[in-house]
């Protein structure tokens, strides 16, 4: 009897599984110790979390040294549900950043809101999703992947509609839980073809099994592979998916919206590249032309519908980044359709790693000036960054530069280069299509970004209103636009992925 439970009990490597472990357990701490704290101590709370986003992120610095998994099949150490490895450390530094800085905007938000945000709620949610999504890039099994996907998510669909009687919150997060759930569902009936038809839920295993399935489970298995994908797809906001966005972005407390934009497209890239490149590179002519063809209508689709607001007069600054994050989320996929046909599908996933950092740099900074602006102008109208330079010039030179870097036009170096990458790895698999369509979205993305850009050096309607910038809010923006600086300055810090292996 001791000998079987030696063969069964495995130790945990609890180094491998600190990010998302410290995200979590000061989740549960905050929840409790929001039952004591009075409610004048409430904003401890935040800099609890705010340390404890922190803390994820530095436990990744003693992850550098090397490839480290746990969670094994006994017996075969090279089968495991979880991988800390150079694709993980990267996502894993991606999604505890972008958490990290949505916190800050939060604790702004928060002491602003007063009593319309229940704060100790507020923040184990955040952490809650944060450890999901950290844990999601390191799942190496279907069961795992989908359970980080669900803890991503569920906290998150609560914070869209935590505000107290806002009834455009709570619509956008109904909108936001049903569509979600729908797509979740579609893809575990897929995972369950998928298992059907290989027997096994480890990503590596299936890869091995799905080569030699029977003639008679062979479509069985094409449709569990187009179902599975559904769910990451909705995840990264890919049409015919994308419809919750613009609702849910605006319904949202703009801080929420920040951190749906980059960690929840995050999720869903992540999950994409495991499923696909990972576990069914066999396949890659079912998801491959998939993939194509949702990269050019996802781009195409969210650059028109952000030129789409400019028809409108006074439309909204969060629901004209929504839609651009749909185009962007166009761009991501493009090197993940080039994986199919690419001899080196690494390398092209590298390209969507780099942009993915470059893209969440800059887009968080965009949510933390619309942040700032929306403390004097709650509507947050474009029309209400007319004239911003006057009353703040450092604001708005770094709210033009992050636009320019979505555009990818100088002096927004990072944002060129991760578009050039992104279109070098489309032209190099041989979708000279898709590079096109690409090239003239970017084109159309141009008329938006630089309107925008335009409009924050045009001279002031009234007299500039100056108002003391909160440090949580401060500290948002300045990291940010040091750390896009940074890659302009230096773009192989981040290009460097997309020419060397991840896995």
């Amino acid at each position: 009897m001791s000998s079987l439970a030696q063969t069964v009990v495995q130790s945990v490597d609890w180094v491998a599984i600190a990010p998302p472990t410290i995200a979590a357990v000061v989740g549960l701490l905050v929840l409790v110790t929001d039952l004591f704290v009075d409610d004048s101590k409430k904003a401890l709370l935040g800099w609890v979390s705010v340390a404890g986003l922190a803390a994820s992120t530095l436990a990744l610095l003693p992850l550098l040294d090397g490839d480290r998994s746990t969670f094994c099949l006994t017996g075969d150490g090279d089968v495991c549900s979880y991988t800390a490895d150079r694709f993980t450390l990267v996502i894993q530094f991606l999604v505890l950043g972008g958490a990290l800085l949505a916190a800050l905007l939060s604790m702004t938000a928060l002491k602003d809101a007063k009593k319309e945000l229940p704060e100790g709620e507020f923040w184990f949610l955040l952490l809650s999703s944060a450890a999901g999504a950290a844990l999601l890039p390191a799942a190496r099994d279907l069961a795992t992947l989908i359970v980080a996907l669900e803890v991503a998510s569920l906290p998150a669909f609560a914070l869209v509609g935590i505000r107290h009687g806002d009834k455009r919150s709570s619509e956008a997060a109904l909108k936001f839980f049903l569509s979600s759930v729908t797509a979740t569902a579609v893809s575990l009936m897929g995972i369950s073809f998928v298992y059907a038809s290989t027997g096994t839920l480890y990503l590596t295993e299936i890869a091995d099994g799905i080569r030699q399935v029977d003639s008679q489970f062979h479509t069985l298995a094409q449709a569990g592979v187009v179902l599975t994908l559904i769910g990451f797809a909705f995840k990264t906001a890919a049409v015919p998916f994308h419809f919750w966005v613009p609702d849910t972005y605006v319904g949202a407390p703009l801080p929420v919206a920040a951190y749906l934009s980059v960690v929840g497209k995050a999720v869903g890239f992540s999950g994409l590249i495991l499923v696909t490149v990972v576990a069914l590179p066999s396949y890659a002519d079912v998801w491959g032309p998939a993939l194509a063809a949702l990269a050019a209508l996802t781009m195409t689709v969210g650059n028109v519908g952000a030129l789409r607001q400019q028809a409108t007069r006074a439309y909204s600054a969060v629901r004209l980044l929504a839609w651009s994050s749909v185009g962007q989320a166009g761009y991501l996929l493009v090197p993940i359709a080039a994986a199919a046909y690419s001899d080196d599908a690494e390398k092209a996933i590298g390209s969507t790693v780099a942009y993915a950092l470059m893209y969440a740099a800059v887009n968080l900074g965009a949510f933390a000036v619309a942040a700032l602006v929306a403390r004097t102008k709650p509507l947050n109208r474009v029309s209400d960054y007319r004239g911003l330079y006057a009353a703040s010039p450092l604001t708005a030179l770094l709210l033009g530069f992050f636009l320019l870097c979505l555009a990818g036009l100088p002096p927004g170096i990072i944002g060129l280069f991760a578009k050039v990458t992104v279109f070098s790895a489309a032209v190099d698999a041989g979708l000279g299509w898709l590079a096109v369509v690409m090239a003239v979205n970017v084109v159309i993305a141009l008329f938006y970004y630089l309107q925008w850009t335009a409009l924050l050096f045009r001279a002031p309607e009234d007299e500039p209103e100056k108002h003391r910038v909160p440090a949580p809010l401060t500290a948002a923006i300045a990291l940010t636009g040091v750390f896009a600086i940074a890659l302009s300055g230096a773009p192989q810090l981040v290009l460097r992925f997309s020419g060397t292996g991840l896995f």
